[in-house]
């Protein structure tokens, strides 16, 4: 398949033909407006690029790495550490932050794809009430934590950051006990790695992914901050 220009198209192609040889890759071009970037989540897709001053490219990994909120592998050290660790965990209390740390070049890499351009984009969905943040605090410094977008039942993971030994995955933990309370079909991890693997993350096919995306009730989305503050919701599932 070629990769499709999305200037010459009004949305994306069918995620199944993205091209496998190269990762997964759709799609060239576009913007990371809010309507975009909602359009490329319903439809499997996701930015990915390194450079502001390029084009921005769009993936769609098979397979896809995934996984039910209450199916995280909590080892006898992580439980030991939510336990007795000294942490203090939040929701959507300092986004703009989170998603600044996730973007510091980590060690061994010379750069980062959370370019200025991405975060902007993700904070406006993050004010639209679409994306949301973990955060992870010992003695009030921010150690650790995540973000990413809700749609319906299903939320799509995008990047984490620890400076303190397991933050990141006791992000992770909340964010999976709060969504499997109410009752999230599945957290998108978009590419394996061993760090996610580690937490029980595994690899699903992009086709049954896609069908699964497809009948997603969006009508479902809480657009509302979800922190401790805020009210919770009256249906669960």
């Amino acid at each position: 398949m070629t990769v499709a220009v999305l200037s010459q198209l009004p949305t994306f192609p069918n995620a199944n033909e993205a091209e496998d040889t190269v990762g997964g890759l759709l799609a060239i071009g576009g913007d990371l407006s809010p309507d975009r970037l909602l359009e490329a989540y319903r439809s499997g897709v996701f930015p990915w690029f390194e450079d502001d001053s390029e084009p921005i490219l769009w993936w769609s990994p098979d397979p896809r790495a995934v996984i039910e909120p209450n199916a995280m592998r909590v080892t006898s050290s992580l439980a030991k550490r939510l336990r007795n660790g000294g942490f203090t965990v939040t929701f959507d209390e300092d986004f703009r932050r989170v998603i600044e740390r996730c973007a510091k070049a980590r060690r061994g890499q010379s750069g980062t794809w959370i370019t200025r351009n991405m975060q902007s984009a993700y904070i406006e969905l993050y004010e639209l009430g679409f994306a949301h943040s973990v955060e992870v605090w010992h003695d009030g410094k921010l150690v650790g934590g995540l973000y990413g977008l809700s749609l319906g039942q299903i939320f799509f993971g995008e990047s984490m950051f620890s400076i303190a030994r397991d933050a990141s995955k006791v992000a992770f933990h909340h964010l999976c006990q709060r969504l499997s309370q109410w009752r999230f079909r599945l957290i998108d991890c978009q590419i394996p790695n061993d760090h996610l693997i580690s937490l029980g993350v595994q690899s699903m096919p992009r086709a049954q992914f896609l069908a699964l995306l497809a009948a997603n009730d969006e009508s479902r989305t809480r657009r509302v901050s979800w922190s401790a503050g805020a009210p919770e919701p009256s249906d669960a599932g």
